[in-house]
């Protein structure tokens, strides 16, 4: 996690942990609780928490829960979209997307400490985006097709990834329909992580589907 309270020095020393970044919502009938705890078990040091179809109470019981338990497993907590529930639950940091409140804002109200993640879906937003000190890393894609969003942004595929982490200056996240057959090619063009929905928590075992995807990145 960032420990400074100087914007520039922040920037330069967030850095993925694992290349593999496991976002948890609820899937397969399965619950995010239930499936967090299954990656805290695997000792990935951070998780983020994406929930769509929930109210704002559900989330914040939710989100409460998971930070206790990230807490206590020594996991970094980041809540998906929502400033004022990563605020309210004492979050590690929070991930924004195009339409969600601007990172210069999520700033103002979450402090010097807080990681922010902003997603990107071409060039003209990354370059945006890293033009801006308030964001901590980004995230780009979708690589390949994904049915993990209602209305998905184009395809960008993995040469427009290389593209954009050529010329990316903050960490970068590849996301989008990313799997054990793909994850290694994605890291292979750039990306410093890889974020993945459905390959983990669609899998009949999210435990395996995690070591499969672990077993497949670039040594």
């Amino acid at each position: 996690m960032p420990m400074t309270t100087d914007p520039a020095e922040r920037r330069s020393r967030f850095a993925f942990r694992s290349a593999l970044y496991p976002i948890v919502g609820d899937t397969k009938g399965r619950s995010a609780l239930d499936l967090a705890d299954q990656l805290i078990g695997v000792g990935f040091p951070l998780l983020q928490l994406r929930l769509k179809e929930r109210s704002t109470r559900e989330i914040v019981d939710l989100a409460r829960e998971l930070r206790k338990r990230t807490r206590e497993a020594g996991v970094d907590f980041i809540v998906n979209d929502r400033v004022d529930i990563a605020a309210l639950v004492e979050a590690d940091g929070v991930h924004l997307g195009q339409r969600d409140l601007p990172p210069v804002e999520a700033r103002k109200i979450l402090g010097h400490r807080p990681i922010i993640g902003f997603s990107t879906h071409d060039h003209r937003q990354l370059s945006a985006a890293l033009s801006d000190p308030s964001i901590d890393y980004v995230a780009y894609g979708p690589i390949f097709a994904t049915a993990s969003k209602i209305d998905p942004d184009p395809v960008r595929g993995v040469d427009d990834l290389r593209d954009a982490a050529r010329d990316c200056t903050l960490p970068i996240v590849a996301i989008g329909g990313i799997d054990a057959s793909n994850i290694a090619t994605v890291v292979g063009a750039g990306a410093d992580a890889a974020a993945v929905i459905g390959a983990i928590g669609n899998a009949d075992s999210p435990v395996e589907a995690a070591a499969e995807l672990l077993a497949a990145l670039p040594r």
